[in-house]
C-alpha cells in the first residue's frame, strides 16, 4: 500500500514540477519583462542604491533593507550550495546558463510581486501589515477570487511547516555539521522507535531548534534584525571565498564561460551523449533558478509588504535585487567554481560533495579549512531560511484565521517542533508532499501576476513619469 502511495505522490510531484509549471513561470517573467520595458536592466543601479536608503515617513513594520534581508534569508539557503551542484552535476555546465536566464526574467517577476504586495497590503492601527499574493488576489482580482487567495495561503503554510522552511533546511545543517565532525558516524546512539543517530546529529538538532525558538518567538522584528546581520555577513564571506577561487583560476575562466554556453545548446558533447540531455540541461537550470530565488512562488512579496514605504514601485525595485544577489551572484559563483575545477565530472560525487570538492581543489587551503568554511556558510544560510519561512507561514496563517494571534502562536510552536524533528524524518512521502505544496503555491500567484500585469505596467509608468529626475 505504502509503495503505491509513494509512487502516486511521485507522479503528482513530477507533474506539478514538470515543464508546464516551469513554462508558466518563465513565460510570466518574459511577459512582465516586456510590460516593464526591461526594467531589471534599466533600473538595476537605482534599485541597488535604494537598498541602503530608507524612505522618509514610510509606513510599515521594518525598513526596506530589513524586508529585503528577511526575503533573502528565506531564499539564500541550501539550494545556493547544494541545489546548484545538483543541477550542474545532472544537467551539465549548460544548466548554469539556463539558471541565469531564468533569474534574469525572474527579476521582473520579483519586482511585480513586491509592487503588488505593497499596493494591496493592509496596515492596522497598531502598524502591523498584512500583504502578499493572498491580498493582491483578493483585493486586486476581486472578492470572487478569495478562494484562490485562501488556496495560496494554505499552500504557503504547508510549504513552511513541511518543506522549505523546516525539514530540508535543518537536514542540510545537521548533515553538514555531522559530515565535518563525525563523517564515519562513529558510536551511534539508538533513539527508541526512530533509529540510530550520531551524538553530533542529536546535539546539532537541539541547538538549531533552541536558536530558532529564541528568534521566531520574537516575531518579525527579531527575525528581521537577525537576518540583517547574518545574511550580509555570510553572503559576503561566501562571495569572498568564491571570488578568491575564481581569481586563482582566472586563466580557465574564459574557457569555462565558453563551455557553459556551448553545453547549454549542445550538451551531448559534454554529458556523454545522454539522450535528451538538452532538455535535461534546460529543465535542471530553469528549475534551479526558480527554486533558488523563488521568483513566481509568491513568498518574497509577503516580506516586501512589511517594508516601511509609501511607494510600491520603490519597494518592487529593492525586492528585485534579491533575485540578482541570490542567483546571478551567489548561485552563479557556485556554478562557475564547479565548472572551473571540473567537480561536476567527478564520479561518485553528488549534492554538497560536488561543491566541497570544488572548494577543496580550487582554494589554496588545507582541505579541512575549505570544508569548514563551506559547512559554516551552509549552516547559516539554512538557518536564516528557517527564520524567513516561519514569517511567511505565520502571515499565511494570519490571513486564513482572520488575524487571530492565538492561531499564530500555536503554529509557531508547531514550527519549532518540526525543526527539531527534521533530522529524524526519513519518510519519503513527507518530502514529496512538501515538494508538491511548493509547486502548487506558485499556481495561484502566477494566475494573479498574469491578471494584474496591466496594473504593474501602469504603476511603473506613472511612478517614473512623476519622478523624471531619477536616472539609472
Amino acid at each position: 500500500m505504502w509503495k503505491e502511495i509513494n509512487e502516486f505522490l511521485g507522479m503528482v510531484d513530477n507533474f506539478v514540477w514538470g515543464v508546464p509549471l516551469m513554462a508558466l513561470i518563465l513565460i510570466g517573467g518574459v511577459l512582465l519583462t516586456c510590460r516593464t520595458k526591461i526594467l531589471q536592466v534599466r533600473r538595476l543601479p537605482l534599485a541597488l542604491k535604494w537598498i541602503f536608503q530608507s524612505e522618509k515617513d514610510g509606513k510599515g513594520e521594518v525598513s526596506s533593507f530589513g524586508a529585503l534581508m528577511t526575503a533573502l534569508s528565506a531564499t539564500i539557503g541550501t539550494g545556493n550550495i547544494v541545489g546548484v551542484a545538483t543541477a550542474v552535476g545532472t544537467g551539465g555546465p549548460g544548466a548554469l546558463f539556463w539558471m541565469i536566464l531564468a533569474a534574469f526574467f525572474g527579476m521582473a517577476t520579483k519586482y511585480s510581486e513586491a509592487l503588488l504586495a505593497v499596493k494591496y497590503r493592509t496596515i492596522e492601527d497598531n502598524g502591523r501589515t498584512l500583504g502578499g499574493p493572498f491580498m493582491y488576489i483578493e483585493k486586486g482580482m476581486g472578492v470572487k477570487w478569495k478562494w484562490l487567495a485562501k488556496l495560496f495561503a494554505f499552500f504557503g503554510m504547508c510549504v513552511g511547516l513541511f518543506g522549505i522552511g523546516t525539514f530540508s533546511q535543518v537536514n542540510g545543517i545537521v548533515s553538514a555539521v555531522n559530515g565535518f565532525f563525525n563523517p564515519s558516524n562513529a558510536k551511534p546512539i539508538t533513539i527508541p522507535g526512530i533509529g540510530n543517530y550520531s551524538a553530533v546529529t542529536i546535539v546539532a538538532s537541539l541547538i538549531v531548534a533552541v536558536f530558532v525558538a529564541l528568534v521566531v518567538i520574537g516575531g518579525l522584528q527579531r527575525i528581521s534584525k537577525v537576518a540583517s546581520i547574518i545574511v550580509p555577513f555570510m553572503a559576503i564571506t561566501y562571495f569572498v571565498f568564491g571570488m578568491l577561487l575564481i581569481i586563482l583560476n582566472i586563466k580557465e575562466v574564459p574557457g569555462a564561460f565558453v563551455l557553459i554556453c556551448q553545453a547549454a545548446f549542445d550538451p551531448k558533447a559534454f554529458t556523454g551523449g545522454m539522450i535528451g540531455s538538452f532538455l535535461v540541461a534546460m529543465q535542471k537550470g530553469i528549475a534551479r533558478g526558480i527554486f533558488s530565488n523563488e521568483a513566481g512562488l509568491g513568498s518574497a512579496p509577503i516580506a516586501a509588504a512589511a517594508a516601511q514605504t509609501n511607494e510600491p514601485v520603490r519597494q518592487g525595485l529593492v525586492s528585485m535585487t534579491g533575485t540578482f544577489i541570490d542567483t546571478i551572484i551567489i548561485c552563479n559563483m557556485t556554478g562557475i567554481s564547479i565548472v572551473l575545477t571540473g567537480a561536476w565530472k567527478v564520479k561518485g560525487l553528488e549534492g554538497v560533495g560536488i561543491t566541497t570538492y570544488a572548494f577543496q581543489k580550487g582554494l589554496p587551503f588545507p582541505e579541512e579549512v575549505s570544508q569548514f568554511v563551506l559547512m559554516v556558510c551552509l549552516a547559516f544560510f539554512a538557518f536564516t531560511t528557517i527564520l524567513g519561512w516561519d514569517y511567511y507561514s505565520e502571515r499565511c496563517i494570519t490571513y486564513l484565521s482572520g488575524g487571530k494571534q492565538s492561531s499564530v502562536k500555536v503554529f509557531r510552536w508547531l514550527y519549532i517542533l518540526a525543526v527539531f524533528a527534521g533530522p529524524y524524518m526519513t519518510v519519503s512521502a513527507v518530502w514529496t508532499i512538501a515538494d508538491i505544496f511548493n509547486g502548487l503555491m506558485a499556481i495561484p500567484n502566477m494566475i494573479a501576476l498574469f491578471a494584474l500585469s496591466g496594473v504593474v505596467a501602469r504603476e511603473t509608468k506613472d511612478f517614473f513619469q512623476q519622478k523624471k529626475h531619477l536616472q539609472g
